[in-house]
């Protein structure tokens, strides 16, 4: 019998065959490996403090089933593509029309494609810190495979939406591959969205490589239901004087996590990682981040805001490591976070290590809760109690809020958070 700190074999039964040979042999070899695999305890650093969150009960082993039905398309400007509990609806999708760029899903794809496509999933995440991306490697039944050719531009956004249905108990794994290539461009944005009321679990991995001079902008919405656990992990590899930027957005729920790996490869690559995270009631959610500088002459920068209200818990663990050949090198990390209750807890853990001598590098964290002098200055002036709150918990995201560069997601950001501030400033 095993132990119960080992993750079921029911999670490692195969699902689908409608992939490439390829893919189906990576996926084999994937759940051959994650055989008792342990589960993060306490005792496992990187979950100290998310492990009790994570319920892998047997329930949620099972793959969602794909009915075909989903939302209504996207009224906003831009392409999109539709997952469906882990698998691509092509009649929901739009996409765009333009030489140099190749966006297909993992099904559709020829054998030698899939074929080198294989070779290179994995390659961006540390087997050990993002442990469950595997769990997805070993299950994923689709996928998005995306090229941009050299010089190539999209014009437009593409949003990758989605989709979980959770009518019943089930897991769903959506996996997204980006490739881009010498000095091409792209914005994406990822919304993770649910309906249904049934325990569900969602472990999405996505993965993305620059060549030299590339050019990715990244936008993750994460905003399932209460019933939905959402495990996540992104990975990117850069190339010289290429540019990474993500914007990232969470809203919590029984069980959120988010491990963004970022690895600065070649001289003059840059990335910069925003995030903004708020929890209330019981929610969880936990940001993991790593900057890898192994170059010389590459810059980060790096900043992560959370809000904590009810009994809710927020977590942020950022690691800058900066390699020995890595001279020259420009790191900022900073991570603010507002307690809004005396029941809230916040966690953070920001963490510098440097073998290198001529750098300059910098990181802060601070933790603390609305200021009472303010609110009693807006109130002295006329300010309800509940708006001079609102008021002073959005201008310590709003800086970032507005940085997202989509103005739908900033308009559905502002949406939820009004909501956020509505439930959390409730008047007696």
């Amino acid at each position: 019998m095993k132990p119960a700190s080992t993750l079921s074999s029911a999670f490692l039964t195969p699902g689908g065959q409608s992939l490439p040979q390829p893919l189906l042999d990576l996926r084999a070899q994937r759940g051959t490996a994650l055989a008792d695999m342990p589960l993060p305890t306490r005792k496992t650093e990187n979950w100290k403090y998310s492990s009790r969150h994570l319920k892998l009960s047997e329930e949620l082993a099972s793959a969602l089933p794909i009915s075909g039905k989903c939302g209504p398309a996207l009224a906003v400007p831009g392409y999109h593509v539709v997952f469906h509990n882990g698998v691509i609806v092509p009649e929901a999708c739009e996409l765009p029309d333009q030489s140099g760029i190749t966006i297909q899903p993992f099904a559709e794809l020829d054998d030698s494609l899939a074929a080198e496509l294989a070779e290179r999933l994995d390659n961006t995440l540390d087997a050990e810190a993002a442990q469950l991306a595997r769990l997805n490697s070993a299950r994923f039944e689709d996928g998005l495979y995306i090229r941009l050719a050299p010089d190539a531009v999209l014009d437009q956004p593409l949003f990758i939406i989605s989709q979980t249905d959770a009518s019943c108990s089930g897991s769903a794994y959506p996996r997204l591959y980006v490739d881009a290539g010498r000095h091409s461009q792209l914005t994406l944005v990822e919304e993770y969205i649910s309906s249904g009321d049934q325990p569900a679990l969602v472990n999405a991995v996505s993965e993305f490589t620059l060549a030299e001079g590339a050019q990715v902008t990244s936008v993750r919405l994460s905003a399932e239901g209460e019933n939905v656990q959402h495990v996540g992990a992104t990975g990117v590899r850069q190339q010289a004087h290429s540019r990474f930027d993500s914007h990232c957005v969470g809203f919590g729920g029984p069980m959120r996590r988010h491990d963004l790996q970022v690895r600065l490869e070649q001289s003059g690559a840059n990335c910069r990682l925003n995030g903004v995270v708020v929890t209330q009631g019981q929610q969880h959610y936990d940001n993991h981040t790593v900057i890898e500088h192994v170059a010389p002459h590459c810059d980060s920068e790096e900043t992560y805001r959370n809000i904590a209200a009810g009994q809710s818990h927020a977590v942020f663990n950022g690691r800058i490591h900066i390699h020995q050949d890595a001279q020259k090198s420009n790191a900022n990390m900073s991570n603010k976070n507002l307690l809004l209750s005396t029941g809230a807890e916040i966690d953070t853990k920001p963490e510098l290590e440097i073998y290198a001598d001529d750098v300059k590098c910098a990181h802060g964290a601070t933790i603390g809760q609305l200021d009472k002098q303010s609110i009693f200055y807006l109130v002295s002036r006329g300010v309800s109690r509940h708006e001079a709150n609102t008021l002073l918990t959005m201008a310590f995201i709003n800086e970032l809020v507005q940085q997202i560069p989509v103005e739908s997601v900033r308009e559905t950001t502002q949406i939820r958070l009004n909501q956020f501030f509505e439930t959390t400033f409730e008047e007696a």
